[in-house]
């Protein structure tokens, strides 16, 4: 299972995951055989831990909650916090193998996603590290032509499908790697065959092309790579949270976040900051209706080095 880390933006991707894939495949184990219910049991006891022992998680905690309640986060509201970090991943085990029948999903803007996706050129989703990115498998209940593909680095790629492979060999989705020479064609083959292309926008490995955006009362830097990429490719942006409601309940949102289709190269930039800044928006709203959802544990809003993002 994956485990919260605090670090900087910068090397958040390199630091060692504490847990690996033997207590991955037990966690399987338990959850496929004994039941959601009796598996969540575990939860509680891995929230208590890195609240009691997790003291740099704990502290980037208490400082996300301070913003978003806008008051001191108290003892349980980390434990809350922890606890619905370790629940979303918990039903990622259910949501890959096709168990949504445990689950009760109410979905907010299908019908812009719908609208968009009806002219066969695909879009593109951001989402972030709020919620549950795995519930749009949900969607495949009802909508059996919708196609996604994840696009992250290449190490996080690799986790993500051996993560996946562990739980069920035969769910591991389409994930395209970044860094390779045809990264961007495969992105413009899969929304040219109609897919939906999801990334989340909120992390970087490196602090190239950082913009400052407003989070929560204060400044923070969001990378810029994903919203160019978009412009380049010339599609629509749908911003994509699945926010945990507690017990079995989630809730999907859709919301609008740019439309590229006739953007010229001479008013990228501009639709670029105005993504970004729509994007941020969204953070901020969605951390204040659902504020344990958030699961960055770093220093999110820790200065950023100066950086000139690049021209498209």
């Amino acid at each position: 299972m994956t485990t919260p880390t605090a670090t900087s933006p910068a090397t958040w991707a390199r630091t060692p995951e504490r847990s690996n894939m033997l207590m991955l495949r037990l966690m399987t184990w338990i959850s496929l055989h004994m039941g959601r219910r009796s598996a969540r049991a575990v939860l509680h006891l891995i929230a208590a831990y890195f609240l009691l022992f997790a003291p740099a998680s704990r502290r980037a905690s208490s400082n996300y909650l301070r913003r978003a309640l806008n008051r001191p986060a108290r003892w349980r509201d980390l434990y809350r916090h922890f606890f619905t970090f370790a629940a979303t991943i918990h039903d990622r085990v259910y949501l890959v193998n096709r168990c949504f029948d445990l689950f009760d999903f109410e979905v907010h803007g299908e019908d812009t996603l719908h609208h968009l996706l009806a002219d066969g050129n695909g879009l593109f989703l951001m989402g972030a590290h709020l919620g549950s990115f795995e519930v749009i498998r949900a969607l495949a209940r009802k909508e059996t032509d919708l196609r996604v593909a994840m696009v992250m680095h290449e190490d996080n790629a690799q986790k993500i499908n051996a993560m996946l492979a562990a739980i069920n060999p035969q769910a591991v989705q389409d994930i395209i790697g970044l860094g390779h020479i045809d990264s961007m064609l495969k992105v413009r083959e899969r929304l040219d065959e109609g897919w939906v292309v999801g990334m989340l926008a909120d992390r970087t490995p490196d602090n190239e092309g950082l913009q400052p955006v407003q989070i929560l009362g204060a400044e923070a830097y969001v990378p810029s790579g994903p919203f160019r990429m978009a412009a380049l490719l010339q599609r629509p942006v749908l911003f994509m949270t699945g926010l945990y409601l507690g017990g079995n309940r989630y809730a999907i949102h859709f919301d609008t976040l740019a439309d590229f289709s006739a953007v010229t190269r001479g008013q990228r930039d501009a639709a670029v900051q105005a993504a970004i800044t729509r994007y941020a928006a969204l953070l901020d709203q969605y951390c204040r209706q659902s504020p344990y959802n958030w699961f960055n544990f770093f220093d999110f809003w820790q200065a950023a080095p100066t950086t000139i993002p690049p021209k498209t």
